[in-house]
């Protein structure tokens, strides 16, 4: 501390804005503490307001509309080519975020939360100092970590504004649509981004270091996404890395090593999406008795505490699913357990969705992970080629329930299909109360919806599965038992 320097005091330090730290913040706030929050956004929100989750799903939504444009011939209603105003989708985009930006300062402001906009670096496990900022230096009783993650850059290149090699946010800004995309990854990032670009023109050319797309995804509910890929990108190629790059003011130059036949090619950009690393480098967790693992996640315990009894930390900078809303819950978990309430980070079914078209949703234990652990399971699959609902919207899909044949308990949930996101969280809040296959197969579903087709599943387990035959006897007599 500098001599003569004023020093704010706060009961709640959080040091990042995005989902898990405003989430900390508002419940914090809201339990009666002094909050501030330290940020280097004008706003809170972080990467997944400004530069994921909503602009990717704004476009992801856009790009559902024109491909629902382009089949509706088949049901007699024609719409012209659709075409792409480039400067208006961005502000769309851009209105999008600008309008949730601004609910959320109106949120910070309500609550009385003093926000900063700069970067904190902890200088203790009491004080931080804050660069770029009015208010210097901060005395806090507690803090939580929220600094989030970053893209992991391809070897040999560099994430630079201007760039043909881009990461996910600069892909976001929609700069142009490229003749030629490169996308490096089929994880959620490259599946959805890919999937923006080769609707709005782009030829994409996808690769994957593994044998497959979407890992941890069982093949059944990856299928009807991959059929949908080859009709929408040029190639996916698999067990294909890239070994060199080569920018130029035109384009890039790639070479690929692995199973890829044509090793040298050419591209107008390149999408890096080979997955995320922890922003916990530079923040000052060596001044502090905070641990990281060797990948440098910070180390936690239920309540989101970290080695230091003062610092907490929550969302990516953690580990674990890098999801908005794992973030957001484990931040309440924080803000609760500082207050002193009983709370921890004890779930069963964290949600993870595909923004594709079909979407892909999951929860609960995954056909493919039982199999591993040896488990003994029952999986029940409804095709909604015999929902009335996905008939009438013309959609394809599929809902598969894992079940524990004993006790009848729900273990996980798969969906792939239009509205698949909407329809997970029945999945979620099954696991969670532990509900019963009969529990979901006797609740009355309306009809017709994509919804009843969760109902059905869990009644294929039953053997009372209206629309598809029973996979066993059913408990019903016929006339040669009676």
């Amino acid at each position: 501390m500098v001599m003569g320097e004023f020093t704010q005091e706060t009961d709640l330090l959080v040091i990042g804005g995005g989902p898990g730290g405003y989430a900390a913040a508002f419940r914090a706030a809201d339990l009666g503490m002094d909050v501030t929050m330290v940020e280097t956004d004008p706003g809170p929100g972080g990467v997944c307001l400004f530069r994921g989750c909503i602009p990717s799903k704004t476009l992801l939504y856009v790009t559902e509309l024109m491909y629902d444009a382009r089949r509706s011939s088949e049901m007699g209603i024609a719409f012209a080519e659709p075409q792409v105003d480039l400067d208006r989708l961005r502000q769309w985009k851009d209105k999008v975020i600008d309008r949730l930006a601004k609910g959320l300062v109106e949120l910070v402001k309500r609550r009385g939360i003093l926000y900063i906009r700069g970067k904190a670096t902890l200088e203790d496990s009491y004080h931080a100092r804050v660069q770029n900022s009015t208010s210097s230096h901060i005395r806090f009783k507690h803090a939580i970590i929220a600094t989030g993650s970053s893209t992991r850059p391809l070897a040999g290149a560099q994430f630079k504004p201007g760039s043909r090699i881009m990461d996910s946010t600069s892909a976001l800004e929609l700069a142009d649509i490229p003749e030629r995309l490169l996308v490096v990854g089929g994880g959620f990032v490259g599946l959805e981004m890919g999937s923006v670009y080769a609707a709005l023109g782009s030829k994409v050319v996808l690769v994957e270091f593994n044998g497959h797309l979407m890992r941890g995804i069982d093949p059944d509910l990856s299928r009807p996404l991959l059929v949908r890929l080859k009709d929408l990108f040029e190639s996916i190629h698999y067990n294909t890395s890239v070994t060199a790059l080569e920018e130029d003011e035109t384009g890039v130059n790639v070479t690929f090593g692995g199973e890829i036949e044509q090793k040298n090619q050419r591209f107008d950009r390149v999408l890096a999406a080979v997955g995320r690393v922890p922003n916990s480098q530079g923040i000052g967790l060596e001044n502090t008795k905070v641990k990281v693992h060797e990948a440098g996640f910070i180390i936690v315990d239920r309540q989101r505490r970290t080695t230091d009894e003062r610092i907490f930390a929550v969302g990516d900078v953690t580990g674990g699913a890098m999801l908005a809303h794992k973030a957001m819950f484990e931040g309440k978990v924080a803000a609760e357990a500082i207050s002193g309430m009983p709370s921890a980070f004890d779930f069963q079914a964290v949600p993870a969705v595909l923004y594709t078209d079909p979407q892909i949703a999951v929860c609960g234990l995954s056909e493919e992970a039982a199999k591993k652990r040896g488990m003994d399971v029952k999986v029940t699959r409804f095709p909604w080629s015999a929902s009335g609902r996905a008939v009438s919207m013309g959609v394809a899909g599929m809902t598969k329930m894992i079940i524990d044949p004993d006790s009848q308990r729900v273990l996980g949930v798969g969906i792939v299909g239009r509205e698949a996101g909407e329809m997970i969280s029945e999945g979620v809040l099954a696991i969670e109360m532990g509900a019963l296959a009969e529990d979901v197969g006797l609740s009355i579903h309306p009809h017709p919806t994509l919804s009843e087709s969760e109902e059905e599943a869990a009644e294929a387990f039953l053997g009372s599965s209206t629309h598809i035959l029973p996979q066993r006897p059913s408990a019903a007599r016929t006339d040669s038992q009676a």
